[in-house]
């Protein structure tokens, strides 16, 4: 019975239907979008942590981007194909370690649903696919209720003139 167990519970951990499979094979690009590039490309545009968090669907680590408490009036854009996805002006702090955003700039940004209710619902870029973050319902209560928690190194800053 141990044995059996053992099976069971090793075949479910490294089972290739799992999420973390699922996961890794699912990029942006199974959606067609305006712009479109190859792996190789996009790993010769994107920095290494860029291209993981972008095109692997990675996170960056809470605290480590300089956007997380930058409030200059401006326009977020992406920082794979500068398409606008967030203003300054929807710009709060979280306290979460991310830029975090009450909205987007409509027609812009894409939603897809996660596997994973914790990890909200993944957001990417409506013009290149590429990952943004992802949206939860504990944003702010006076404006929308939602928490676009983005990771900075996705994001590029343009500072309204």
């Amino acid at each position: 019975m141990k044995t059996l167990s053992f099976i069971f519970l090793f075949s479910l951990i490294f089972s290739c239907d799992s999420p973390a499979q699922k996961k890794e094979h699912k990029s942006g690009q199974e959606k067609e979008f305006t712009i479109t590039k190859s792996d190789a490309e996009w790993k010769a545009a994107l920095t290494p942590m860029q291209y993981n968090v972008m095109r692997r669907g990675g996170t960056e680590r809470a605290f480590s981007s300089p956007l997380d408490k930058h409030y200059e009036s401006g326009t977020y854009v992406c920082a794979a194909c500068k398409t606008p996805l967030y203003e300054s002006e929807n710009k709060f702090d979280s306290g979460t370690g991310w830029p975090s955003f009450d909205r987007v700039i409509e027609g812009n940004v894409a939603f897809e649903k996660g596997g994973n209710a914790y990890m909200g619902i993944e957001e990417h870029c409506a013009t290149c696919g590429s990952h943004l973050g992802h949206v939860f319902n504990d944003g702010p209560k006076a404006t929308t209720g939602k928490r676009h928690c983005i990771n900075g190194v996705a994001l590029e800053f343009v500072p309204r003139k």
